[in-house]
């Protein structure tokens, strides 16, 4: 084997091994809802730091297991993908005050207890903390770290 053979070799594992660490650090979702308007819009993808318990915040986006969520035909059978997840941004954490409008759909609780969030959409129409309650900050996958998606946007327009 030659030296060139070798050096390529060697290269090409080591792409592969750095796809695989890269693999467990983040994870590429495709944003399916509109409950993130206008900040994310169906067919966004968006880079999430998986494991990211350390980091979450008040805030920031998290990407977590859907409560009640169950398979959904035409979802693959195993992986990541077979997981129904939702997106949605943290409201308050434990220790924090409860905002009013979930205040209903936790009993009245007035403080996030521990191991819990509250999470709400950007959107009107979101699926979230006001329906669910408390979100265990065991369930998520991690935290949003870019929006991949690029926007076209329209020149702008003066007023005069």
């Amino acid at each position: 084997m030659t030296m060139l053979a070798v050096a390529a070799a060697v290269l090409l594992a080591a792409c592969v091994a750095g796809i695989m660490l890269a693999r467990q650090w983040f994870a590429l979702i495709t944003v399916a809802g509109v409950s993130m308007e206008p900040t994310l819009r169906p067919g966004d993808q968006v880079l999430v730091r998986r494991h990211a318990a350390k980091a979450l915040r008040v805030g920031a986006i998290v990407v977590f297991r859907e409560p009640r969520g169950q398979h959904r035909p035409g979802m693959p059978a195993s992986g990541l993908a077979s997981q129904p997840w939702a997106i949605k941004r943290i409201a308050a954490m434990p220790g924090h005050v409860v905002p009013s409008s979930v205040r209903p759909a936790v009993g009245g609780t007035e403080v996030v207890p521990a191991g819990m969030l509250v999470v709400l959409g950007d959107g009107p129409r979101s699926g979230d903390s006001r329906q669910w309650g408390f979100i265990p900050a065991d369930q998520t996958l991690g935290l949003m770290v870019r929006n991949l998606t690029t926007r076209r946007t329209s020149s702008p327009s003066l007023s005069t």
